[in-house]
């Protein structure tokens, strides 16, 4: 997750690298809260249809697991996220603006829940409602509010901030 890489070089002061698109324009991501990923995969598996089976090679039913995305649905500047956790460390960050690469990555990510949404409309089981009514808890301020307790602490020592991870 990209808002962890950042936070350990901008406290370790390394460089981090940002992308900018061909037409001048930040990177856009659609960050996702990780306990909106945790609650999503634990409803997923209450609503896992019983296997159908097969005849012959061919299936006799409607496959009984699903592909739903999660995520936030609101795609933000990393530069944005960036500034973020510079305030929240309270640490100017090393950035290193560069061109995107011709490597397949791209400007702007924004994640389609929609079969999710079809699952509450189209979905018989009464878990499939709950699982599918759920959207996403936290705006991006007060997910990074959280980093340091997710995978560590923080704490200050000769006058340094480090994020201990693990």
């Amino acid at each position: 997750m990209a808002y962890f890489f950042f936070a350990r070089s901008i406290v370790a002061g390394e460089p981090i690298t940002l992308f900018r698109a061909a037409d001048s324009s930040d990177a856009r991501r659609d960050f996702t809260y990780i306990d909106d990923v945790v609650k999503g995969c634990l409803d997923a598996l209450d609503i896992a249809g019983k296997s159908t089976g097969s005849k012959s090679g061919k299936k006799s039913g409607p496959a009984p697991l699903r592909v739903y995305n999660l995520g936030n649905t609101s795609p933000v500047p990393v530069t944005w996220m960036v500034a973020i956790l510079e305030k929240l460390l309270e640490k100017k960050a090393n950035k290193r603006i560069v061109a995107m690469p011709n490597n397949g990555d791209v400007p702007f990510t924004h994640i389609n829940v929609s079969h999710a949404a079809q699952c509450q409309s189209n979905c018989s089981l009464a878990q499939c409602h709950l699982f599918c009514s759920c959207s996403p808890s936290g705006d991006l301020k007060a997910m990074y509010v959280k980093i340091p307790c997710w995978n560590g602490r923080m704490q200050k020592q000769n006058h340094t901030t480090q994020l201990q991870y693990f």
